[in-house]
């Protein structure tokens, strides 16, 4: 699967990538878990359908109801039709210096959690609305007084969303900017019981999958593919013993494509078929 580089993909010139830059995206097909390089970070402004992004070390799932804050890095997402025709999602794009102006003027002497997330979630609103129209109108003016006009309507957001959410939001701002990143067993366990993949897994740790590999058994000193699978094949154990729920209903949640080749995995790990449990 190819790495789509965002914002550069929409870029006429990716070499002379703005500071600020708004795109409008408009799709009739839906996009399942495409990989990307989000080289910038961005506000997704939902219109239309629904959008899934998975992070190394969470995930999300909004409507219109909602609006992403989403940093800069490597993330799958999934752009899903609702019951509208076309997905429609306006995007606006800022980097890293332009943050810093912005922190330096209106942000003073603060700290970010320790634990901050990959995205922040928005609630849409009225002012949001108004917002959005008005960026519609500027990015028809001329070049120059676009970017201008552009730099006020950025600050005026953030702005309003520190208003709103207050010191969460100035926290997470500030966690844009700093350079740590989670660690990678932090990465793995975090996905231990999801449906992703190994690729997918070592796309999101920022690894190939052969330096993945590597990597992981340096540190649990077995393949990926045996410790996950011994993984999500104990956990399997653990629901059917509690009674509550069959094969059928757990199967897919714990990777695995079909129920057939569950059930072997599962005799094979513990000499019993799911349903003896």
């Amino acid at each position: 699967m190819p790495i789509n580089n965002i914002p550069d993909l929409y870029l006429n010139n990716p070499s002379l990538r703005p500071d600020l830059f708004v795109y409008d995206f408009k799709m009739t097909e839906e996009t399942i878990k495409a990989k990307v390089n989000l080289k910038m970070h961005m506000f997704s402004f939902l219109q239309t359908g629904k959008k899934q992004v998975h992070f190394s070390n969470d995930a999300v799932l909004v409507d219109n109801k909602h609006s992403l804050l989403i940093k800069k890095g490597n993330c799958l997402w999934s752009e899903l039709l609702d019951t509208e025709d076309t997905y429609y999602c306006k995007l606006l794009f800022f980097s890293e210096h332009r943050l810093h102006e912005f922190l330096k003027k209106h942000v003073k002497d603060k700290e970010p959690h320790q634990e901050t997330p990959l995205y922040f979630a928005i609630e849409n609103d009225t002012y949001l609305t108004s917002y959005l129209n008005s960026l519609a109108t500027i990015i028809t003016a001329p070049p120059t007084f676009m970017d201008d006009l552009l730099s006020v309507k950025f600050d005026e957001l953030m702005l309003y969303l520190i208003n709103k959410y207050k010191s969460d939001f100035e926290s997470y701002l500030l966690s844009l900017i700093t350079k740590e990143e989670s660690s990678f067993k932090n990465n793995i366990e975090e996905n231990t019981y999801s449906t992703l993949t190994l690729e997918e897994i070592a796309f999101l740790c920022n690894m190939s999958l052969s330096t993945f590999k590597r990597h992981f058994i340096k540190t649990y000193n077995v393949s990926p593919g045996k410790w996950l699978r011994d993984k999500r094949l104990l956990k399997a154990k653990e629901l059917l013993e509690k009674g509550e729920f069959i094969s059928s209903d757990i199967y897919l949640d714990l990777g695995y494509n079909n129920l057939s080749n569950f059930s072997t995995a599962f005799k094979n790990k513990f000499g019993m078929n799911p349903s003896e449990v």
